[in-house]
């Protein structure tokens, strides 16, 4: 019953997205023949021009080529990139690993240390440490990635000359011959980036919850038993904390996705984000659209996985709603 639901979920939400999708960039100013043909477009008549767009199908009707466009992707073809002259899930393929490594370290390093963050401002109340951790979450939460980006580019590569200015990996060099530590390198600073601005909801939100948690009436009478400090914590309040912050981490995938977007903007790094921009900017629809469906799927999981370990954690769903 539980899969069920959620597989009705995501088909409801991939034609949502896709029709909104397609009627937003059917009406948009781009014209897709002069974006196949680029800077070639003068020297093409106007029956090549014809031609063109007959051979795309651009001279039906928007309900038909929508249609046509849903059938190539239930038979798993996503069309041609018009920018990198390659399949569309080729392209999404090469750069989702770069971005990927980007959101997956900055993912688990905000994790950690907002979670823990959270615990300790929580657990002084009230004190210098909490008033200084609520501080710095505050200022994180109205920080853009960009200009953090940027600040940290100034400061880590123009001033200090400790990394790379951008991109993954070294100018004219072959990706074979790129050793893993210039790989970490060039994907600190983006990661540090989303890192640090990942930091601040998960704190905020683990610090409340624990406050309340305290205020409980079973933890004053685990105090009046005598526990006292992580004891306390990790007895009576850890799984109480613990659920609000995988359903908040898990949830962010879709500010990850969007934060990813700008730093790889910054860096110049080659993921799956500043492929989306070059796609908007040149009029690349296959490739707009099947990165549409496909960030869909990826916000869709993040929420999907904080259902489940909802349910690993807390007994209580399983036996509620079912598997």
């Amino acid at each position: 019953m539980f899969s069920l639901r959620h597989i009705i979920k995501l088909i409801t939400l991939l034609i949502a997205t896709c029709s909104l999708s397609f009627l937003l960039v059917s009406y948009s100013p781009i014209d897709p023949v002069q974006t196949y043909v680029g800077a070639d477009m003068i020297r093409v008549s106007p029956e090549q021009r014809e031609n063109i767009a007959a051979y795309w199908g651009l001279n039906n009707s928007r309900t038909e080529q929508f249609l046509s466009w849903t059938k190539a992707v239930l038979h798993g073809n996503l069309g041609t990139s018009l920018i990198y002259r390659a399949p569309v899930l080729s392209v999404i393929a090469e750069r989702f690993v770069a971005s990927l490594a980007l959101m997956g370290v900055a993912w688990i390093l905000s994790g950690i240390i907002g979670f823990i963050l959270g615990i300790i401002a929580g657990m002084r109340e009230g004190t210098i440490w909490d008033r200084l951790i609520k501080g710095y979450c505050f200022l994180l939460a109205s920080t853009p990635a960009f200009w953090l980006g940027l600040l940290l580019l100034i400061v880590f590569s123009v001033w200090l000359g400790w990394f790379p200015v951008g991109l993954a990996s070294p100018a004219g060099v072959l990706a074979e011959n790129v050793s893993l530590v210039e790989r970490l390198r060039h994907l600190f600073l983006p990661a540090l980036t989303l890192s640090i601005l990942g930091v601040a909801n998960v704190a905020l939100h683990t610090r409340q919850k624990l406050v309340e948690v305290l205020h409980s009436e079973f933890i004053r009478f685990a105090k009046a038993k005598g526990e006292r400090g992580f004891h306390l914590l990790y007895r009576h309040g850890l799984r109480n904390i613990s659920l609000p912050a995988v359903s908040l981490h898990f949830a962010s995938f879709g500010e990850l996705f969007g934060g990813a977007i700008l730093a790889e903007q910054v860096f110049s790094f080659p993921g799956l984000g500043q492929a989306i921009v070059q796609a908007g900017l040149g009029g690349d629809v296959p490739l707009l659209l099947g990165i549409v469906m496909f960030s869909t799927l990826f916000v869709f999981t993040g929420n999907l996985l904080a259902d489940l370990l909802y349910r690993f954690i807390d007994p209580r769903l399983r036996r509620r709603g079912g598997w």
